[in-house]
């Protein structure tokens, strides 16, 4: 390889702090042109195994290599219904670019070398976004006569939905939130994904003929039977995790601890960063403490940092995760974002102790140290606390963002829908039906806490056999 990777545009950390705007400015054209030519061209292209719904990748950077950017969406577009999300937030150092041939092989992450194929599908679908190109569905009238309930509209319930609208299949979308997007939407910042991008891909889906239902709560508004008996064909069950896990210390009880859900809920959703234009109020300290190592915490101490330059207060946040930095589950792009932004970590320490003041609220948390030892069953190495390393950090406002789980009042209400001990719906994985006939599931709902992509590749198999299953009929 004689050239380097083209890094992509961002706004630079002491401007970007101040705003919710986006960060990554995505590549110009000849960026792309630059970054695509550097692709081999792989005779097996491995980067496609790399990719949960099966792009073709190879053949997408090649057509940008030609510049014929319209025919390089459309390829796409063909396994892919929402590129300019997932150029935005898939972890591509984890998947396509993982398995890219410049990243060595077993390497945990991908190279610095790899191509940057997340931001080249960016690329492309911005174009198309920008340029208002359409792909011409040949709708036939096969399966017309059908429909099918999709509940949730996260990316899982987005993605099936387009599966089935380009069949002919009409879809109805139940979604129990104001607005639409899901997880997309309430749980990713504006700064990561804006959303004039997820409302497009939303628009696409309701070009094709996707109903929208919102305010609607499954399990209470209707129970599964019920929408059968409503005359829809099939289920899809794109529920997400979005029940918040907790620590089960002392003191977690305190005002001014979140979970990760409503602290960022009531930014991305609710719009709380524009308090008191949006009448949502969210509070925010001079000592803000973030408990996890995911994206979403990531996602917390970002926003926490925002708000606090926002307040006029100092710029004091700090991230506590048990392991070390190689361990974290969140992005690399992510982690680099929040160092240049002035988020500090605090690594190997274990949260033990809340301690309040008189009137109820947080002040402390008493943490200890950790060191590793061998790997538990996430394959990761097993934080064992360290005897007698108590020790004590100022905390006036806290995030635990230690994982999510399922949502359960739809599950409740239908106990014949069977689940693991994690309250996740049981599927089949090669068709992801579930435990009742016709009703299938996945993303986070399935598979627990995971990526979007990766809830999208349940979405798309679920979608293939509800097909097969109409074929029959």
């Amino acid at each position: 390889m004689k050239k380097e990777p083209v890094k992509v545009r961002e706004v630079p950390a002491v401007t970007r702090t101040g705003n919710f705007q986006e960060v990554v400015l995505g590549y110009s054209e000849e960026e792309a042109y630059v970054e695509a030519s550097r692709c081999l061209q792989c005779k097996n292209p491995v980067c496609i195994s790399g990719c949960p719904v099966g792009i073709d990748i190879k053949k997408f950077i090649y057509q940008i290599t030609r510049k014929d950017y319209n025919l390089a969406y459309f390829t796409i577009r063909e396994k892919n219904n929402f590129p300019s999300i997932c150029g935005r937030v898939c972890p591509a150092e984890y998947q396509c670019r993982k398995t890219c041939i410049l990243t060595k092989k077993d390497a945990p992450f991908a190279s610095e070398k790899a191509i940057n194929i997340h931001f080249l599908e960016r690329f492309a679908g911005d174009y198309g976004k920008n340029n208002n190109l359409d792909v011409k569905e040949e709708k036939g009238q096969k399966f017309s006569k059908f429909k099918v309930a999709v509940v949730g509209s996260g990316p899982a319930g987005l993605c099936c939905a387009g599966e089935l609208a380009r069949q002919g299949i009409q879809v109805d979308i139940f979604e129990s939130l104001h607005k639409t997007g899901g997880v997309l939407r309430y749980g990713i910042p504006p700064f990561r994904l804006p959303w004039d991008v997820l409302d497009f891909e939303i628009n696409y889906l309701k070009k094709l003929g996707v109903n929208f239902i919102t305010n609607f709560l499954a399990g209470k508004a209707k129970t599964i039977k019920e929408l059968f008996t409503q005359g829809y064909s099939n289920v899809f069950l794109g529920l997400g995790a979005g029940v918040p896990s907790f620590l089960g210390i002392n003191g977690e009880n305190l005002c001014n601890i979140y979970s990760v859900n409503e602290f960022l809920t009531r930014v991305n959703l609710m719009s709380a960063y524009k308090f008191p234009e949006f009448h949502t109020p969210v509070n925010i300290g001079r000592n803000v403490l973030i408990v996890g190592g995911g994206n979403t915490a990531m996602d917390s101490a970002r926003v926490a940092l925002r708000l606090q330059k926002l307040n006029g207060l100092p710029l004091n946040t700090t991230i506590i995760y048990r392991r070390t930095e190689i361990e974290m589950p969140a992005r690399r792009l992510e982690l680099e974002h929040a160092r240049e932004e002035g988020v500090k970590f605090e690594f190997l320490v274990q949260p033990k102790e809340f301690i309040g003041d008189g009137r109820g609220f947080v002040r402390k948390l008493i943490c200890l140290k950790s060191k590793l030892k061998e790997p538990d069953s996430s394959g990761r190495r097993r934080p064992v606390i360290i005897e007698g390393s108590e020790f004590q950090l100022d905390c006036d406002l806290c995030v635990i963002a230690v994982g999510l789980k399922a949502n359960q009042i739809l599950i409740n209400a239908t106990p014949e829908l069977k689940t693991d001990k994690y309250s996740d719906v049981i599927v089949d994985a090669e068709t992801m039906e579930s435990s009742i006939k016709g009703v299938f599931a996945g993303g986070d709902i399935v598979g627990g806490e995971g990526t979007v992509i990766e809830a999208m590749g349940m979405a798309k198999k679920a979608a293939q056999s509800i097909i097969g299953e109409l074929s029959k009929k």
